[in-house]
């Protein structure tokens, strides 16, 4: 692959609970084709946090190791996706007189380390500062204030925190594989990028990321962010209500819900059978598939329920007039679209990766959602921010007060 053509990829690493996929992309004038993939099992980590570094290590090299064969070049800078109950979100504004009436890159700056100015706890770090409008002079719902006139300019954002140990932890991992993190992206902001279309966040949408530990949600409106937060329920904790409901290894219980599993008993057939292989060397059993949509359903709907829950606490409800858009590995199981709309009363709708090419049959997934959003964002925020490998600690540290110098790189 030649020089030029190899600066222009960009790669997408989801470090998951249940798999971490590392998807590669060429960013092209018509936009990005998908040139290269590789997955493998997760072992190292629990509820989206790294609790085993050696195991997420050895993971993260095999899913680059493919994916690097596939694409036909070398890996040596990714974008890697945080998630976790430790992360949150909260709205933040600021303001600032404009000196000389017209609104300079400078101005949005200061304005924005105005609104920035909050307690953040020692061990939480800033993961993203999301402008959601700047405000001039009481006119609001100015997206880009560059050049505009004014005395008083007003910016509202979003910041997003994490815990700085975990935010290590990833970062400590990419490097022991060999690599350099370009940045840390919110992993249900990286999906939005890839499943959301701009219609639906200008009239208002709610997206739920249902991975293997946790569930991401992210509320946007008025086409920016509002509302994030993370539950740590996730796929894992279906598999492993089929494991103890039909008294079967976890490996088999993943299988079955994989196959057979549905969480809305109308869309079973009465004679429908599943065969459940047995503990200890006991022999199969045969059971009515009625039995696993009896253990599922009451799960997947404690799940919408939280996730609603959520949405009610956020106050954005009636901001969501497109709906819900569910996404992520465990989004794929039979019935789910179905539930969420009894539950959430509003139209639901399946997220798969939009607006790209190349190997599109291959990542035409919920699965893969994140690791496309990733690439995404990656080609619109090139070059914004870098953490580059070192082995000593402090850089992290260093590095967060220089990503905060450089943030407005991102929207500009």
């Amino acid at each position: 692959m030649s020089a030029t053509k190899r600066d222009n990829l960009i790669v997408g690493l989801d470090i998951g609970t249940t798999k971490i996929c590392a998807i590669v992309g060429n960013v092209t004038e018509d936009g990005i084709d998908i040139v290269g993939i590789g997955t493998s099992p997760s072992s190292g980590l629990r509820k989206g946090v790294v609790i085993n570094i050696e195991s997420t290590v050895a993971s993260i090299r095999k899913a680059i190791d493919e994916a690097e064969l596939m694409a036909g070049c070398e890996i040596k800078s990714v974008y890697a996706g945080i998630a976790g109950g430790h992360i949150k979100g909260i709205n933040s504004q600021g303001v600032i007189a404009i000196k000389n009436r017209e609104v300079a890159q400078e101005d949005v700056r200061r304005v924005i380390d105005a609104a920035k100015a909050i307690a953040i706890p020692m061990d939480r770090e800033v993961i993203h500062i999301l402008p959601q409008e700047f405000i001039i002079d009481e006119q609001d719902g100015i997206r880009e204030p560059l050049g505009m006139s004014g005395v008083r300019l007003e910016a509202k954002v979003h910041i997003v925190t994490g815990a700085v140990a975990s935010a290590q932890n990833i970062v400590k991992s990419c490097n022991r594989a060999g690599l350099d993190v370009a940045d840390i992206v919110l992993e249900q902001l990286a999906s939005s990028e890839a499943v959301l279309s701009a219609d639906e966040k200008e009239l208002g949408v709610c997206l739920v990321d249902i991975g293997g530990g946790t569930t991401d949600i992210a509320i946007f409106a008025e086409g920016a962010i509002k509302y994030t937060s993370v539950l740590s329920l996730g796929g894992n904790h279906l598999t492993n209500d089929i494991a103890v409901g039909l008294r079967t290894p976890m490996a088999e219980a993943e299988k079955i819900k994989q196959k057979y599993g549905c969480c809305l008993s109308a869309l079973v057939g009465k004679d429908d059978k599943i065969e459940v292989p047995s503990v200890g060397g006991r022999k199969p059993r045969e059971l009515s598939r009625n039995v696993l949509c009896e253990i599922l359903g009451p799960r997947v709907e404690e799940m919408f329920t939280l996730v609603n829950r959520e949405i009610i606490k956020s106050g954005l409800e009636d901001s969501i007039a497109s709906g819900v858009v569910i996404t992520g590995g465990s989004s794929i199981l039979e019935g789910m679209p179905e539930l969420a709309e009894q539950i959430f009363n509003l139209p639901v709708r399946r997220g798969l990766p939009q607006r790209i090419g190349g190997l599109v049959d291959v990542v035409n997934s919920p699965v893969y959602a994140t690791g496309v959003g990733l690439i995404v964002y990656g080609s619109r925020n090139f070059g914004a921010r870098e953490f580059p490998t070192s082995k000593s600690e402090d850089s992290i540290f260093s590095n967060a007060v220089r990503r905060m110098k450089t943030w407005f790189r991102e929207f500009f």
